[in-house]
């Protein structure tokens, strides 16, 4: 969920101040992506795996149709008719990173397609950036494998625009009244989740587990749960006290986050 937030807000700000945001429509970060250029009244470019007469996945059908609604694209180097296939979605990711000044890999595990995107990146000479996140967090592995490698880190929009201003004109008094993409909390303002043993009986129920998927290994708020969450904020109280009873989470200044075991 943290990854989700952090796509559209940084796409949001980047959309704002003038840049064309390219990613490939898929479920998670690359739709984030999408709607966040679409939220700072900018345009997205999405590159299929497929024919374009073939939009996948289907639930990201209204999307694609605002994407071109709103002076956008949607491109794919295969033909029309081409049905979706595994071998397809790596293949379209060096047509992302060549298309771009440079790419910004939000989360992503170290064997990915992210990291594949990163790999083209390189070989094209774009400019790799990555976000930085909990240590214990597996979809952060990717990333810090990138910084390793010498992608640069950013914590907020600004950072990327700083960093490719030289590439595109920053319109910053087309900015208004957009927030900055800042959503990265410092990683060493609170002690690491320290290990523990779990209680035997620590099982959950459908609730507490669907609450569960909604924390990531970074503080999330009590206004960030409620909203993801759906839940009353009594019963979202009560099932936190219970997942932190059962050892899943703790609370921390800054919020609720995993535990891991």
């Amino acid at each position: 969920p943290g990854g989700l937030d952090n796509a559209f807000a940084f796409a949001r700000y980047l959309a704002s101040s003038g840049f064309a945001i390219t990613s490939g429509l898929a479920l998670g970060i690359d739709g984030a992506a999408h709607e966040g250029a679409l939220s700072g009244n900018g345009e997205t470019i999405a590159v299929l795996g497929c024919g374009i007469d073939k939009v996948y996945p289907r639930r990201h059908q209204p999307l694609a149709k605002e994407i071109l609604e709103k002076g956008g694209a949607i491109i794919s180097e295969f033909p029309v008719g081409t049905e979706p296939g595994p071998e397809c979605f790596p293949q379209r990711n060096r047509i992302i990173s060549g298309m771009s000044l440079g790419v910004l890999v939000v989360e992503g595990a170290v064997k990915s397609g992210s990291l594949i995107t990163a790999r083209e990146s390189m070989k094209q000479g774009r400019e790799v950036f990555t976000i930085p996140g909990s240590i214990h967090n597996p979809l952060s592995k990717g990333c810090h494998k990138l910084l390793k490698e010498g992608a640069t880190l950013v914590e907020s929009g600004q950072d990327l625009v700083d960093e490719l201003q030289g590439l595109m004109a920053f319109k910053a008094e087309e900015l208004g009244d957009v927030e900055k993409a800042n959503p990265q909390q410092s990683l060493l303002s609170e002690p690491l989740p320290v290990k523990k043993s779990r209680p035997e009986n620590a099982v959950l129920n459908k609730e507490e587990r669907r609450l569960l998927d909604t924390i990531g290994y970074d503080p999330e708020s009590m206004d960030t749960l409620l909203r993801r969450s759906q839940l009353s904020a009594s019963k979202l109280g009560v099932h936190l006290m219970n997942l932190e009873l059962k050892s899943y989470i703790r609370q921390t200044a800054y919020g609720y986050e995993r535990l891991r075991i």
